[in-house]
């Protein structure tokens, strides 16, 4: 890919001050831990109240994502304006439960306050070829988050392996109306790679072109630099324009950055 090697080159010119506020407005600040509980989330929710009330210099980050079961959690504790609740469900991170048992799920959520959800694609369903199911399920999805309720679909790009194969999967994610493809959802081995990015943002560039509806993009898992962030800053800017660089198309799913992007904006 001999122009995302270029496009890569070109991330340093984009490491400036304003461009890691804008980043730090991107962050979709995440905890999907085993040991999550309703004291350490709201420990959590609180480090953005704080972040508003200490740093007006900074943007608020996009998004607090967590499980479904802690929505209502976050929905009782954030004091701060325009921050959207996102819940990852459908059984992740594997997506293998009944599809209703998704619905069911993805329902509670939104009962207590998610407007925003992030589901895997059903990847296994993928790989054996069974590409009209894998648009049933996110279409079911879809159909439950209604049209105030964006709808992020997580690819598990590592997953799929080759760029072919990240391609189909992102064209049938936004054919069965997701608002925003993501690359992975940081439990595998391989997270968000340049690689898989420049792939699913080509991909959305072509699906407007013939569609012209915009789709987000969000990569997630991995980004563990100011400059990992920057690169994928530039993959949006350089393939998709500065259209995209608003942190209602373009996310990043990440807490560690948060904390990093702080110290260096002092």
């Amino acid at each position: 890919m001999e122009e995302l090697k270029n496009i890569i080159a070109k991330a340093p010119e984009n490491d400036t001050l304003e461009v890691k506020k804008f980043l730090f407005g991107s962050i979709e600040y995440t905890t999907l831990k085993c040991t999550d509980s309703e004291q350490s989330v709201m420990a959590f929710v609180e480090q953005v109240n704080k972040w508003d009330n200490e740093r007006p210099d900074l943007p608020h980050p996009a998004t607090i994502c967590v499980y479904p079961c802690f929505a209502d959690i976050v929905n009782q504790t954030l004091e701060v304006d325009g921050v959207e609740i996102a819940c990852v469900s459908g059984s992740f991170p594997s997506s293998q439960t009944f599809p209703e048992i998704k619905i069911a799920e993805t329902a509670l959520a939104i009962k207590d306050g998610a407007t925003e959800i992030d589901m895997v694609m059903p990847v296994g369903k993928f790989l054996a070829g069974d590409e009209e199911g894998v648009m049933d399920e996110i279409r079911e999805m879809k159909a439950c988050c209604g049209s105030n309720i964006a709808l992020k679909v997580i690819l598990e790009t590592g997953c799929l392996k080759t760029p072919e194969n990240i391609r189909k999967a992102s064209f049938l994610a936004m054919n069965a109306g997701a608002d925003y493809i993501k690359t992975s959802t940081g439990k595998e081995k391989i997270s968000a790679t340049p690689e898989a990015a420049y792939v699913m943002c080509k991909c959305i560039k072509e699906y407007y072109e013939k569609e012209g509806r915009k789709v987000g993009f969000k990569p997630a898992g991995g980004i563990n630099s100011s400059m990992d962030a920057i690169i994928y800053y530039t993959i949006v800017k350089e393939v998709l324009g500065k259209e995209w660089l608003n942190n209602k198309l373009f996310r990043l799913g990440t807490s560690r950055l948060a904390e990093i992007l702080i110290a260096e904006i002092e």
